[in-house]
Parts: structure tokens; C-alpha cells; sequence
């Protein structure tokens, strides 16, 4: 699925299943909210801190799609083409990093 396919796919769902968007604001509260959530499932399953057996069936990817979800609402609100964005963003970095990381002596193997 393309981008422009799941904003479009996203702006269905809400105008049908969903009646309407919330704003902006409540669904920037609801986003940061979804990366708590991912932030836990991390830090328990991959840093230094134990798992507690309510986070143990968690599913990465269903909580990654969550904030997916959320940040796609909010590209649709405020009338972003994520496509564009995301294209614009890798020519930045491109042309911003093109030897920065190759010149980092802590990646370095």
C-alpha cells in the first residue's frame, strides 16, 4: 500500500466507521499517548527493564500501527501529503548526511 493510499484509505474509515476526526490537538494528545504505549513495550522488551507479564502479549507491530494510524490523522486534518513529505525529508537527509554518518567514528564496526 502506498502512502497516498493509506491516508485515503484512513479519511474513508473515519468519514464512515469513525463519523469524524477528533482535532488536531485531542489527536496530538492521543498520539503521544501511542508512543507511550510503544515506548514501554521497548523499554521492557528490549532496554533494561523487565517485562511485566500484562505487557507480555503486546504486539510491537499492532502498537507501531496505532501511532501510524494516529500520525496519518493528523497528515489528513492539517492537509499534509505525507507521500511528498517523506520524499522531501530523504532528499534532506540525503544532501544533509550524504557523509556525515560514513565520517562517525562511533559507527564504525
Amino acid at each position: 500500500m502506498t502512502i497516498e493510499a493509506l491516508q485515503k484509505e484512513v479519511d474513508q474509515w473515519i468519514n464512515t466507521i469513525g463519523v469524524r476526526y477528533f482535532g488536531e490537538l485531542t489527536n496530538m494528545a492521543i498520539l503521544t499517548e501511542e508512543v507511550g504505549e510503544l515506548a514501554r513495550i521497548m523499554a521492557r522488551r528490549y532496554g533494561e527493564q523487565s517485562e511485566k507479564e500484562s505487557d507480555k502479549n503486546k504486539d510491537l507491530g499492532d502498537e507501531m500501527a496505532d501511532v501510524l494510524w494516529v500520525l496519518v490523522c493528523l497528515a489528513n486534518q492539517t492537509g499534509v501529503d505525507l507521500e511528498e513529505a517523506i520524499k522531501k525529508n530523504f532528499e534532506k537527509k540525503t544532501l544533509r548526511d550524504k557523509d556525515r554518518h560514513k565520517n562517525n567514528p562511533k559507527l564504525e564496526n
